[in-house]
């Protein structure tokens, strides 16, 4: 982590941090994010790709404000080599994640029946006997084993591609084609060439579903026909989805697996009282450093006010969840893992506009792979020493390549 003055393109408040975001061992948190938490709240800062500084937001209260005010911009992204993590954008042009409302509201409409309650319920059993199966093979393969091939590796891409309709034979396709679109570490046209084939996956998908309210590639059917979406639209969407779905509650639901195992007060805390379930995945969404870096940036749109700064109309913006739940003046010793601790609101499926459209769904899934694998699994421990633990480099969401695991033989 480095220092620089003041670039000339960025006068006042202080200097232009470089951020490099490094690959962290484990769970840690980054440094940098826990120094300007805690001492430089609203700061200027550049990235390893892209051009000129942003601001970096990083307490609750206004990232919070930031994430759900019309002044900050996704759109006016598009087109500007904005600072960044990555060296190329990672979504695809066009999707939800770069529109502002009312455009952005009407792309969600189109997918927010396929993540209600009563659809979440609907895949509940098969979801579980999907979990039930894999582990029965692995239990029949014996220890040690790895979870991320057995468990959390397959799991999700299965509960989402049901969920979207993708049929199961074109797993491993989805698989490889959501690794190279989410690395930063193959490069843009690595990059590009998954997302051209996943799109073109997509659209024949979305062209021969019937319209209906079955799955996700029906919804998506019935708002092309009905002109609610274009064609490019609803393939945006289905691959966000998709992508996003599988990806995130892969690398979510080992790190909480990882989390549990490295804190053995915590693990014989739920394995005591299960009614606690609840809550401990509420604290490990909180507690978990989800992603490495920040996710897409906004613009201003105008001279905006933020903890006392004024961040000027064209100025790049970043938002950091990881940091807003971890801010002390919010969380009390906001880095200890605590099934114990009072309920406050976390912001890891984001805020605003554009909160996370499957919260219910993620739940679910975490549920399903803690309370299975502790059911079935006792004495459930990790096989190899925690700093043995490999953990995915180059990687915008955080995870591990493996978790070797051993249990108790009956």
């Amino acid at each position: 982590m480095t220092t620089h003055a003041a670039a000339p393109d960025a006068p006042g408040h202080g200097d232009v941090r470089f951020w490099d975001v490094p690959d962290l061992p484990g769970l840690e948190f980054d440094p940098f994010l826990d120094e300007m938490v805690r001492e430089d709240p609203v700061s200027r800062i550049r990235l390893p790709n892209g051009e000129g500084f942003a601001w970096l937001v990083t307490r609750y209260e206004d990232v919070k404000q930031v994430t759900n005010d019309a002044r900050f911009s996704r759109q006016a992204v598009v087109g500007r080599s904005v600072t960044r993590l990555a060296p190329h954008f990672i979504p695809l042009e066009g999707a939800v994640g770069f529109a502002d409302p009312p455009d952005h509201t009407r792309l969600r409409r189109s997918v927010a029946k396929a993540f209600t309650s009563r659809a979440v319920a609907r895949v509940e059993e098969s979801a579980q006997r999907v979990m039930d199966g894999l582990v029965d093979a692995m239990l029949a393969e014996g220890a040690p084993a790895d979870l991320m091939a057995h468990v959390n590796g397959p799991f999700p891409l299965a509960v989402v591609s049901e969920v979207v309709g993708v049929p199961k034979e074109d797993g491993p396709l989805m698989k490889g084609w959501t690794a190279s679109i989410l690395s930063s570490a193959h490069g843009k046209e690595h990059s590009d060439r998954a997302k051209q084939e996943i799109g073109a996956y997509f659209t024949d998908l979305l062209c021969r579903t019937a319209p209906g309210e079955d799955t996700l590639a029906s919804l998506l059917s019935r708002a092309v026909f009905d002109d609610e979406l274009t064609l490019p639209e609803a393939v945006a969407l289905a691959v966000l989805i998709q992508v996003s779905g599988a990806h995130a509650v892969t690398n979510n639901s080992a790190n909480m697996l990882y989390a549990l195992l490295t804190h053995p007060d915590q693990l014989r805390r739920l394995r005591d009282d299960p009614a606690l379930m609840p809550a401990a995945i509420e604290e490990l969404l909180r507690f978990i450093p989800h992603r490495n870096g920040v996710g897409l940036s906004r613009i201003a749109l105008e001279d905006v006010t933020v903890a006392g700064v004024t961040i000027r109309a064209g100025d790049a913006v970043y938002a950091s969840y990881l940091t807003a739940n971890r801010d002390p003046g919010v969380f009390a010793d906001p880095d200890t893992l605590d099934f114990g601790r009072e309920q406050k609101a976390h912001l890891s499926f984001g805020h605003g506009p554009h909160y996370c459209v499957g919260p219910m769904l993620a739940r679910l899934e975490s549920r399903i792979t803690l309370a299975t694998l502790l059911d079935r699994l006792p004495g459930l421990r990790l096989a190899v020493a925690p700093e043995d633990v490999r953990w995915r480099r180059g990687a915008l969401i955080r995870g591990p390549e493996n978790l070797p695991v051993t249990w108790d033989i009956a």
